[in-house]
Parts: structure tokens; C-alpha cells; sequence
């Protein structure tokens, strides 16, 4: 009988001559994150990274980790539920119509979201959660008395109207520390709190391979899954955004609607000679993004004058993984996404977001051409 035998993928040359420290509370590097981040051909799955990244956080109690791991397993189930959904009717519109957000409900969104919740619940890792597709919060019920100091935000399938034609579509995450006494219930303002005050972001992509990419603003680490092993696995290292890049990501089907900046700005990046890339799948964008470099684009149009995209659930948590990858974020009010005061649960904004040339330049763009000053 032939035997199977499982291969490991070569690192990239420069992971051997790398050697990535995890910055911890003193601004030392700690000698548990110093023996994760050798270089090395041995498998890294996603459980033993968060374990041993453990001693890197402010709060090392185990529910941060206890959390980004039920994160993990929603992930994988999600996933299943991806690949097959031409299979099982789980595609198309769910009955419930339109989302506290305005947007029509896929079947697979009420899906992903319901798994979600399933599994934060299951834990008591977290307080609290926030999905787009709720009107309002959900309280978890304390497990064997736990006192939890997490609440947990999330767009449970970003995309999800392309799912019918099978484009990638992505989870995207979020996780605050609370702010209110933990011997009661979380409230709205444990949610409302600025980017800059995640302690952990992410989000997971289901493609051609499903990967899941977060940090803990220690850096950012991707994890694709192995479906051989049903494991998230390191192969993404301290993942960096090029400086600069040769793409832009905007719906310029929309090119009349936006600003007069934003449409100077795109007639740059043509007479450039950039590639236009717009998947139509926030996650999707970016992660090209991520790491090709690139820029990507949500201005304000006339139907939606504050923008489209929800701080919250969308903005902030990729703000982060952008920033900490070495890239930038703003709106186009040229103010950081991170440091937005929130004011609503589902408030949306307006985004650019990239490698920090390209932001840079277009920000200079809206400088420049801006009707009313900044």
C-alpha cells in the first residue's frame, strides 16, 4: 500500500536570515517570542503561535488567546460551509431581507454570523459581541462565573453578495478590552471606542486557499489552513506592505458620483499607467494589497455621503492590520481611521487605505483640489 507522506513547503529565502521579535511589555524582546519566531521547517499552527505569544500581552490572563482561537474554529466551520455552498442551497438571499446596516442578507451571512456567535459563546472568553448584521449587542452569559474583559466585533461574511458567482469572500474581526465594570453587563460604550484601543484585529479569507491574518500590534502573521491536518498554519511571517505600489482599488463604475479630488486622483493613477483592481470584496482587496501594495479606495458618493463601509466592523480592523504591516489609513477627511471617535454601533466612514506612498499621494491630491477646507 503507498503511503501518503506530507511535504513541507520551503520558507522564502529570507525567512532563514530573519529572525522577527515580538516587541513585549518593556519594549524587550521576550524569550518566548525570540524561540517562536526562529526560522525553521517545523509546522507552526495557529494554536501553538497564540500560546507562546502569550507572554507579549499587557493582560496575559488566557482570554485573549482563548478568544482569537474560537475565532479559529468559526473559521474552519465557515469555511466548510463556503465550499460547498452551491451543494447544500445555501446560496442566494436569506428571508429576513435587509441587515441592521441596510444591505440584503445572503443566506451564508445569516449563516457565518449565527457560527460565530455560537462559538464565542461557548467559551465565555468575551462579554459582549457586535456583528453588522445585528441591530444592537449581544450579551454572552457568563461560563462557571467567568468575569470577562473582552468584547468582540465582526462583519461575519465581507463580500457576501458575490458568493453566488464564487469570488472570494472574507470574516473580518475586532477585539476591545471593556471598559465597564466587569461584575455587570457590557454596554454600548465598550463597543464605541477608537481603532487606536484594539487590543486585536484581523480577518480570515476564503479563496483558493483560506487564510486567516491578525495581529495583536505586535506585527501581523497570516495562517493559511491545511485541509489534510484541519489546522491554520504559519505561512505568512511578519508580513510587511510594500512602500509603494503599482495598483489602485476603487468602484470607478461610481467615478461621476465621487469628489472632484478623488476624481483627479483616479485620472493619476491611469495616466500612471497603475492597474485598476477592484474585486468588489473588501478583505479580498486588501489582502492583494497587503502584499502586492497598492491603494484602496471608499469615497463618499451621492447615496452615501458619509461613505459605505462601517468603521466598526470594517475600517478599524483592517486599519490596524494595514498600519501594523507598515501601511496607512485614512479617510478622506485626511483624518487616521484609527483615531475616529465611533458615535453609532453601525456608523460608516469613508476609507483609504495602503502602502503609505500611495496615501500619501492622494492625500496631497485632496489637499490640492478640495472644495472646502480641511
Amino acid at each position: 500500500m503507498l503511503q501518503r507522506s506530507y511535504s513541507i513547503p520551503t520558507p522564502h529565502p529570507n525567512h532563514f536570515f530573519q529572525i522577527i521579535m515580538a516587541t513585549g511589555k518593556n519594549g524587550k524582546t521576550s524569550e518566548a517570542s525570540s524561540r517562536l519566531y526562529q526560522p525553521s521547517n517545523r509546522i507552526v499552527t495557529l494554536d501553538e503561535f497564540i500560546i507562546r505569544s502569550e507572554k507579549d500581552f499587557e493582560f496575559a490572563t488566557g482570554e485573549l488567546t482563548g478568544l482569537l482561537r474560537d475565532i479559529g474554529v468559526a473559521a474552519k466551520i465557515i469555511n466548510r460551509e463556503v465550499n460547498k455552498a452551491g451543494l447544500v442551497n445555501i446560496l442566494g438571499v436569506a428571508d429576513g431581507s435587509d441587515n441592521a446596516s441596510g444591505d440584503v442578507q445572503q443566506k451564508l451571512d445569516v449563516y457565518a454570523n449565527e457560527k460565530l456567535i455560537e462559538c464565542l459563546k461557548n467559551s465565555g472568553e468575551c462579554c459582549a459581541i457586535a456583528s453588522e448584521e445585528c441591530e444592537d449587542i449581544i450579551q454572552v452569559e457568563p461560563v462557571f462565573s467567568k468575569k470577562s474583559n473582552y468584547v468582540v466585533l465582526f462583519d461575519p461574511l465581507d463580500g457576501s453578495s458575490n458568493i453566488d458567482v464564487n469570488v472570494s469572500v472574507g470574516t473580518i474581526f475586532a477585539i476591545y478590552r471593556r471598559k465597564s465594570d466587569n461584575s455587570g453587563p457590557a454596554t454600548r460604550e465598550d463597543f464605541l471606542q477608537p481603532g487606536i484601543k484594539q487590543v486585536a484585529a484581523g480577518y480570515v479569507l476564503y479563496g483558493t486557499s483560506t487564510i486567516l491574518v491578525y495581529t495583536t500590534g505586535h506585527g501581523v502573521n497570516g495562517f493559511t489552513l491545511d485541509p489534510s491536518i484541519g489546522e491554520f498554519c504559519l505561512s505568512h511571517r511578519n508580513m510587511r506592505i510594500p512602500e509603494n505600489g503599482q495598483f489602485y482599488s476603487v468602484n470607478q463604475g461610481y467615478y461621476s458620483k465621487f469628489d472632484l479630488e478623488l476624481r483627479r486622483y483616479i485620472d493619476h493613477c491611469s495616466d500612471q499607467n497603475y492597474g485598476l483592481r477592484y474585486i468588489g470584496s473588501m478583505v479580498s482587496d486588501i489582502h492583494r494589497i497587503l502584499i502586492q501594495g497598492g491603494i484602496f479606495m471608499y469615497p463618499s458618493t451621492r447615496k452615501y455621503p458619509k461613505g459605505k463601509l462601517r468603521l466598526l466592523y470594517e475600517c478599524n480592523p483592517l486599519a490596524m492590520v494595514v498600519e501594523q504591516a507598515g501601511g496607512k489609513a485614512i479617510n478622506t477627511q485626511l483624518k487616521r481611521i484609527l483615531e475616529i471617535e465611533p458615535k453609532e454601533l453601525h456608523q460608516r466612514s469613508t476609507i483609504a487605505i495602503g502602502s503609505p506612498v500611495m496615501v500619501n499621494e492622494l492625500q496631497e491630491f485632496i489637499e490640492r483640489y478640495a472644495a472646502l477646507p480641511l
